[in-house]
């Protein structure tokens, strides 16, 4: 079942695909409230429908789950086709971590685990294309919980690049952007990830917990600023002052 959040719709209403019952759009979704968008919220994993057309959206964003890309369940086909619909039309599109490997897919690219098992888990450097650069200005590391990655999609512009993961970020189109890693994530989203997921920093390449936090405390600020200045490029300028939050 569908619903909606927060802000009056004078902006516009956003689509926001999630796939846990506990999960939330972050501070994605608080921006975008501040904005003045209205969220409508789905999460298909757990039996939502999803529109059939896009006529009354005016943003899709996907985010991330601990699902693959390429698993058969009947969720992620549908999820799929949202994007494939959203990119025939034109539809300002955000894909987040699983998200953005679901719109690699739909643009007919492959998603797979690192060749010699790595994942990213925690803080790592991104480092901008020229074509990204000229955007904005990018963090010099982001947060990342993921342990597969996509190849760049026919006709898609590389905007930033990682070591292990070296798609980390692309536009396609206009309107349609992909991110590996997580600007959405607050102090409290990182707590309870780690939290939960503690069996999971013991992969090849994790971080562990007291790195999550010692990077949250170097790195957030800048992800801050970069996750304004995406959001105008994403959806055009905010209309009024946003303040940065802490968490």
């Amino acid at each position: 079942m569908a619903t909606a959040t927060g802000a009056s719709p004078a902006a516009g209403t956003v689509l926001v695909v999630l796939h846990q019952a506990r999960s939330t759009p972050g501070r994605i979704g608080e921006r975008l409230e501040r904005r003045g968008y209205a969220l409508d919220v789905r999460r298909p994993a757990l039996g939502d429908a999803l529109p059939d057309r896009l006529d009354g959206h005016d943003g899709v964003v996907v985010f991330g789950g601990p699902m693959s890309a390429n698993d058969p369940a009947p969720f992620i086909t549908q999820e799929i086709r949202l994007l494939e619909r959203a990119l025939a039309c034109a539809t300002p599109s955000l894909g987040v971590c699983l998200g953005a490997q679901l719109m690699a897919r739909a643009l007919g690219a492959r998603v797979a685990p690192h060749e010699e098992g790595a994942c990213e888990i925690g803080y790592y450097p991104l480092e901008a294309t020229a074509a990204g650069a000229a955007l904005m200005p990018w963090p010099s590391h982001v947060y990342h919980w993921h342990s597969e990655g996509f190849d760049l999609p026919a006709g898609a512009e590389l905007l930033a690049t990682g070591a292990a993961f070296p798609n980390q970020a692309f536009r396609y189109g206009g309107s349609a952007y992909g991110l590996q890693f997580h600007p959405e994530v607050t102090r409290e989203m990182m707590c309870a990830w780690t939290e939960r997921g503690a069996h999971r920093l013991t992969s090849p390449g994790a971080q562990p917990r007291e790195a999550h936090l010692e990077g949250w405390g170097r790195y957030d600020g800048a992800v801050c600023r970069w996750l304004d200045a995406f959001l105008d490029a994403f959806l055009g300028p905010c209309p009024g002052p946003v303040e940065p939050k802490s968490a």
